[in-house]
């Protein structure tokens, strides 16, 4: 059988991605021309017909039955998105919303959630979220403010989430919301969530780079723009020959931090999100509060202690208090 290689077909085809450039707009939909042409389905089909193994075509080909493969038929649609708790996204928008990046990846606070309508009720699609840098710019917070502290650092190659229900259904993806909260921020360059739909060799040929994971890895101090897309398709290959329709919010923006760097952001963090328990009312860690309760608890043997023994020297009652909690 003649070689054929995933390269050779990827390599004439459209850009894979949107460009990583942001329009005007901000809800405003970006499209990619091109769908699964016609000479890559011959060639397809050929390759069935005399033989040729599917695992020459892929290192996922053979897991799909070549019927998912073959074009979809013309559907119409008009996608609209969303964006839930967007008055939350507001009040931290207008402070200068910060995330926190951690080497083993830190989930989004406001979650991204997005409501989804105008899809075709049959036809089949695949749902993306990636996030791309703002600007090129590094920043710092000073005197109760971002500003530019220079040029941005190099960013790593990016990576999409694709949410763990695609494809599905138009009729499903409009009768819920979709989250995106298992997608994790890391500043881990070495991290391993991460796949490619072909073989490093021929993932160069994609542009951009991109690869799929659960963590996307970010530089600290540098801003960062979600953006959500709409692919209709009935298999995750077909994504290198699909359109994008792409939606973003400006209200999503956030910086990446390792410490939150603004008060008022830590305190919209604990007032919202009920995961930051460990930082409600007195604002401190776990290990503080449980110091705080030790030495209150002390405060109340010490008063007991003198109200059963009469007035005795402090220092004795200190002690006493200290080794009943040791």
């Amino acid at each position: 059988a003649p070689d054929f290689a995933m390269s050779a077909v990827l390599g004439h085809q459209p850009p894979f991605f949107p460009a990583l450039t942001l329009p005007p707009n901000g809800a405003a939909a970006l499209s990619l021309p091109g769908a699964l042409a016609k000479p890559i389905m011959d060639q397809l089909v050929g390759a069935a017909e005399t033989g040729i193994p599917f695992s020459s075509l892929g290192p996922q080909a053979h897991l799909r039955p070549l019927k998912t493969m073959e074009p979809e038929e013309e559907v119409e649609d008009d996608p609209k998105v969303h964006l839930e708790a967007k008055e939350l996204w507001d009040q931290f928008h207008k402070r200068g919303t910060e995330m926190v990046i951690t080497k083993s990846g830190r989930r989004m606070f406001p979650p991204f959630k997005v409501r989804c309508s105008g899809l075709d009720k049959k036809a089949k699609y695949i749902l993306l979220m990636d996030i791309i840098a703002a600007d090129d710019c590094r920043y710092k917070f000073h005197n109760s403010r971002w500003m530019v502290a220079g040029k941005a650092d190099p960013e790593m190659p990016k990576r999409m989430y694709i949410h763990p229900d695609s494809p599905a259904t138009g009729e499903q993806w409009m009768s819920k919301v979709v989250t995106f909260h298992k997608l994790k921020l890391t500043n881990n360059i070495s991290d391993k969530h991460g796949f490619t739909l072909a073989s490093p060799s021929d993932h160069a040929t994609w542009q951009g780079n991109y690869s799929f994971g659960i963590q996307t890895i970010l530089n600290s101090m540098h801003k960062y723009q979600p953006r959500f897309h709409i692919v209709r398709a009935n298999d995750i290959l077909k994504l290198p020959y699909s359109t994008f329709r792409t939606y973003l919010f400006p209200e999503t923006e956030f910086i990446a931090v390792t410490a939150y760097q603004n008060d008022k952001i830590t305190q919209l963090k604990i007032d919202n999100n009920p995961f930051a328990k460990g930082f409600r009312d007195t604002g401190n860690g776990r290990r503080e509060k449980r110091k705080q309760l030790t030495l209150q608890s002390m405060r109340v043997f010490d008063d007991r202690h003198k109200k059963e023994n009469g007035t005795s020297d402090e220092s004795s009652s200190e002690q006493a208090a200290f080794s009943c909690f040791a």
